[in-house]
């Protein structure tokens, strides 16, 4: 059913801490790198950008909830929701997936308006070709970026 903006916020919030804390913690103390999907940025994204809620209240909790633990870089594979949508199963969508399209403007344009405030943070990739091709462009925006074979 229907979820308060603010609930769903702290359920997602609530979520990251938990996840800080058995996974992504214990890995980066091992000296692990850390590759993880949703995180902060989709928080801001869904939650501000597409519910509406404040950005920097947004942007507290969740460095609370991750004890600060920003990424080194986020990976964004962009396309528009038409794209997106055609790619699902009508007849299994979640909650943020059945959400409409005005929603999912509004998350797209949250995501690319932040990629853009933050460009040394973020890797845009265009998300509508072919998987082989995009994966490519993934590994190897990761190596630019951060140096990394993966």
């Amino acid at each position: 059913g229907d979820i308060d903006p603010r609930a769903e916020a702290l359920l997602m919030a609530a979520d990251r801490a938990q996840h800080m804390a058995r996974v992504i913690g214990p890995a980066l103390a091992e000296g692990r790198y850390v590759v993880t999907d949703r995180y902060i940025g989709s928080s801001l994204a869904y939650q501000g950008y597409g519910r509406g809620l404040s950005i920097d209240e947004l942007t507290w909790l969740s460095t609370w909830a991750t004890r600060g633990q920003w990424p080194d870089l986020i990976v964004l594979l962009d396309v528009p929701h038409e794209v997106a949508a055609s790619r699902l199963d009508p007849t299994t969508l979640d909650r943020f997936e059945a959400a409409g399209t005005a929603f999912h403007e509004r998350v797209r344009r949250g995501f690319t308006e932040m990629a853009a405030a933050e460009p040394s943070r973020w890797l845009v990739i265009d998300g509508t070709g072919a998987v082989d091709r995009v994966t490519a462009k993934i590994l190897s925006g990761v190596h630019d970026r951060l140096g990394l074979r993966v």
